[in-house]
């Protein structure tokens, strides 16, 4: 009789330790999820919700201040997020604040985050209202993403080793480049002559450049030719004159040439006079007759003038002449 009281009483006590335990669990894990505390229920409507599932966290600014009440869909491109906010840490977050799901970690459970924006102040949010929401990429978009870029390296890496291996071998011209020592002192100095060249360039654009600063543009005739239309059209006409006169220089050149060939041909007067010692002879004699013609017509003339019939003829003429020189 005394063994089976002091059952039922060890009965009894793991009874209620048990409803102990079980009253103790329910309060944390409903704390845990709002249950039982002041809560606020704030929605937001997703096109994906990335695997979020109720009971999941609710993070402002990355502290935990609620859970994922329900997931509802409301058509085939908007499911509604229905969220149990504390109270107390309802008072901070702003009605035009945005949600957003991430995963918490690379592989952990899913979160739903509330950020804060920059924009106007606005009032605190209230039960029923809904929160905008924003799309991020999710850690499986970026796994992909990620498993994508490592193939593409992979096929990169491949075709790199590839090239590398032909260059090795002396295929292509960094192939020749790298095994034929010639070829390479060749670019080389292909290379130092091209780099000469453009030193040369640069040395004669400064050059100009310091004669093109030293223009007066403003009273030298380049500067004239430049701004003055009226100008430039009188130089244009000045050019096209200069040069009709270079063509008829060229002919009159040409003319000459002609007239001097012809002098010096053998039909030639010039060519007679200079080659002909007869007729130079002939001519000579000429003069001298003239010479000896004029001499004698000059003693003539004095003769004439001490005649007795012609003095007073000369003497007229003397006098007439001397009243003029009188005149003038």
């Amino acid at each position: 009789m005394k063994s089976n009281s002091v059952q039922n009483i060890k009965l009894g006590v793991l009874i209620v330790t048990g409803l102990i335990i079980f009253t103790l669990g329910v309060f944390f894990i409903g704390n845990k999820q709002n249950l039982f505390g002041d809560s606020i229920l704030v929605s937001s409507v997703f096109k994906n919700v990335n695997g979020l599932q109720s009971g999941n966290n609710v993070r402002y600014s990355g502290v935990n201040v609620g859970t994922v009440k329900e997931i509802k869909f409301l058509n085939d491109t908007a499911i509604c997020v229905d969220m149990l906010i504390n109270r107390e840490a309802g008072n901070l977050i702003k009605n035009n604040s945005l949600a957003t799901i991430n995963s918490d970690g690379l592989v952990g459970s899913m979160v739903l985050n509330i950020l804060p924006t920059n924009q106007a102040p606005s009032p605190t949010i209230q039960e029923g209202d809904t929160l905008a929401s924003i799309s991020q990429v999710a850690t499986a978009d970026m796994l992909n993403t990620l498993n994508k870029t490592n193939e593409n390296a992979a096929l990169l890496t491949e075709d790199l080793l590839k090239i590398t291996n032909s260059i090795n071998s002396g295929e292509g011209v960094l192939g020749d480049l790298l095994k034929d020592k010639i070829l390479a002192k060749n670019v080389q100095e292909s290379v130092e002559n091209l780099n000469e060249t453009t030193r040369a360039a640069r040395s004669g654009m400064t050059k100009l450049n310091g004669i093109l600063n030293k223009v007066d543009y403003e009273n030298s005739v380049a500067g004239l030719l430049l701004s003055d239309s009226s100008a430039q059209n009188s130089f244009r006409i000045i050019i096209a004159d200069l040069q009709t006169a270079s063509t008829q220089i060229k002919e009159i050149s040409a003319d000459l040439g002609q007239f001097s060939n012809n002098l010096n041909s053998e039909k030639g007067a010039l060519n007679y006079v200079v080659k002909d010692t007869s007729f130079v002879n002939q001519l000579d004699q000429s003069m001298e007759n003239i010479e000896e013609a004029t001499h004698r017509f000059n003693q003539n003339m004095e003769a004439l003038k001490h005649n007795i019939l012609f003095r007073g003829y000369f003497r007229k003429l003397e006098r007439q002449k001397a009243r003029e020189e009188k005149q003038n």
